[in-house]
């Protein structure tokens, strides 16, 4: 039986050598410098007064061109006024929750999804003949973009959900059970502001461990708590601690689990580790965290983001919705 084992606590490091990547100078981008300017520009060139032409009144647009229509200005100017105001709530809202620096905003979703392999090293025996989900630490894509994941639902910090909320940080959770309950209520408030809840089994044990029967039925099992607590069965597995082996991924897609992520950097609230050779982040890394407070870390789940925001935003990148890649 081939197993394939990551430790959550001491991921090791890959083998294969990655190039090394120096992190580009965060890009400053001014779209309301760029929308006023416009504005300036449009309300300027309209403001012909009664001497504008020869007869003393409107001048008229040159050949082949079209008057400006005051709604258009109006428009124009109503989104420059909805970015000021944008920006104004994201400086707010990094001020409040201790950010040094407001976190970038995540470029539009690709319209074509990226195609999902397994990350080298990482394939188990009959993956394509089996058509298996995938395992993966990375989402293929050249854009300065991260994944920010949350295993297990053991913390229930209230004040979590409105940071990641009001600074608009998305995150994918995977769940187990035997952590959640009987708080169902915490993330179902998660999913309503806009969280996906994922699977990461009954019970959090070691799967390859446990015969097809007893991991179809871990896995099976979640979805069904998650499908009547949260209405929906998810397609996103992730194995507790990384570990799995053949007959975990045919249990999974037995039980509907197209993909199975895992990470290839780990958030604390002290400190972030990675599994590449470079230590450092890489466009498209899955980044992993626990729902957990002070009585198992040097901190609590707003000082993990704190800790991950200034490292990521340091670098350029911006946090992305995991879902919208897959």
């Amino acid at each position: 039986m081939q197993l394939v084992r990551q430790d959550e606590e001491a991921a090791p490091k890959l083998t294969r050598a990655r190039s090394g990547r120096r992190a580009a100078p965060r890009a400053t981008a001014a779209p309301l410098a760029v929308a006023a300017l416009a504005v300036a520009s449009l309300t300027g060139g309209c403001s012909g007064g009664s001497g504008g032409g020869p007869d003393g009144g409107t001048a008229r647009p040159a050949p082949g061109r079209q008057a400006l229509n005051a709604p258009a200005a109006r428009a124009l100017d109503a989104y420059a006024t909805k970015l000021r105001a944008e920006r104004a709530r994201r400086v707010a809202a990094a001020a409040r929750w201790g950010l040094a620096d407001v976190p970038l905003p995540a470029p539009k979703p690709p319209t074509k999804k990226p195609v999902i392999e397994p990350s080298e090293g990482f394939e188990v025996a009959g993956q394509t003949e089996l058509d298996l989900p995938p395992v993966f630490t990375t989402v293929p894509t050249k854009k300065k973009i991260v994944f920010l994941t949350i295993d297990d639902g053991a913390e229930k910090d209230p004040r979590f959900l409105r940071m990641m909320n009001e600074l608009r940080i998305p995150y994918t959770a995977f769940l187990a059970d035997a952590e959640v309950r009987p708080r169902y209520a915490y993330f179902k408030k998660a999913q309503r502001l806009g969280v996906t809840l994922n699977n990461h089994t009954l019970h959090h044990r070691y799967l390859p461990g446990l015969s097809y029967a007893r991991q179809k039925r871990e896995i099976c099992g979640m979805q069904n708590v998650i499908e009547k607590h949260y209405g929906k069965r998810p397609t996103l597995f992730r194995p507790p601690f990384g570990d799995y082996d053949r007959t975990t991924l045919k249990a999974a897609k037995a039980c509907g689990i197209e993909h199975a992520p895992i990470w290839n950097a780990e958030a604390f609230p002290d400190r972030m580790e990675h599994r590449a050779w470079d230590r450092s982040l890489h466009p498209g890394d899955i980044v992993l965290t626990h729902f957990r407070g002070r009585k198992d870390w040097k901190g609590t789940m707003p000082d993990m983001v704190r800790t991950f925001m200034k490292y990521v935003t340091d670098k350029g990148y911006a946090v992305a919705r995991l879902e919208d890649y897959l």
